[in-house]
């Protein structure tokens, strides 16, 4: 039996599979750094304001923090995510490029090891040399077919620096404006900041739950949780530093 009868036979099934077996996109370039960038804008800025706030400083003051801290913020995630996301991508780009001078230098050695592959994972000899075989006829192809088993990436879906970027610049932007808002729009007191921003850290968990495991409620709590605990410490310690330097 060859290959494309082995793959004919069962398509049907494959087709009926698939369409009751889906999963959620794990690999997107723009969902790690916009959750992160919205998490760290909304606790971060909203510890900074709080932690001046409890020094007793006034209103412009806290304004100009928080409006400080949310541009710093922003061009920092930006910059970080874009050179991470480069280098790794450089790096990715470096060993391709290794991998495509192997094939075409050592052809028949790395149809061979493809089809050892293969067998290690349980197709009978003969299928293996045949699949490889076939595989490797578009140069290509191959290249992929090997980053994929030997690397395990993709180098047809690499992440881009500018999606990172873009994305982490956005989503903190948009987190540490919420502690700044209540001000913005008039507020003179600090609980409406930390109003809006728990509220703002329970529905940015609860946004993540959607492609986790995890209940929304379970996740917006453990947020809301973790950025209040933040936002307390550093209210405490603004108190005590701002009486001992008053």
């Amino acid at each position: 039996m060859s290959v494309m009868d082995v793959m004919d036979a069962s398509a049907p099934t494959h087709i009926a599979h698939r369409d009751n077996h889906t999963h959620r996109d794990v690999n997107g370039g723009w969902l790690r750094p916009a959750v992160f960038g919205a998490m760290d804008g909304l606790v971060s800025n909203l510890a900074l304001m709080t932690g001046v706030a409890g020094g007793a400083v006034s209103q412009q003051t806290i304004i100009i923090t928080g409006l400080a801290g949310l541009a710093a913020g922003a061009f920092s995630m930006a910059a970080g995510e874009y050179t991470s996301v480069a280098s790794q991508r450089e790096l990715v780009l470096a060993e391709l490029d290794v991998e495509r001078r192997e094939l075409r230098k050592h052809p028949k050695d790395e149809l061979e090891e493809l089809a050892a592959l293969y067998e290690s994972r349980g197709v009978e000899p003969e299928l293996a040399r045949e699949v490889a075989r076939q595989l490797s006829k578009d140069p290509e192809q191959a290249l992929e077919i090997h980053a994929r088993e030997e690397l395990g990436i993709d180098p047809s879906d690499l992440p881009s620096p500018t999606v990172a970027a873009v994305s982490s610049f956005g989503s903190f932007a948009l987190g540490a404006l919420l502690p700044v808002l209540p001000y913005l729009l008039g507020a003179s007191q600090l609980w409406p900041a930390v109003l809006l921003a728990l509220v703002g850290l329970f529905g940015c968990g609860a946004v993540v739950a959607r492609v986790t495991a995890r209940s929304w409620w379970f996740s917006g709590l453990r947020q809301l949780a973790l950025g209040g605990a933040a936002a307390g410490v550093t209210y405490v310690l603004g108190t005590l530093f701002g009486t001992a330097v008053g």
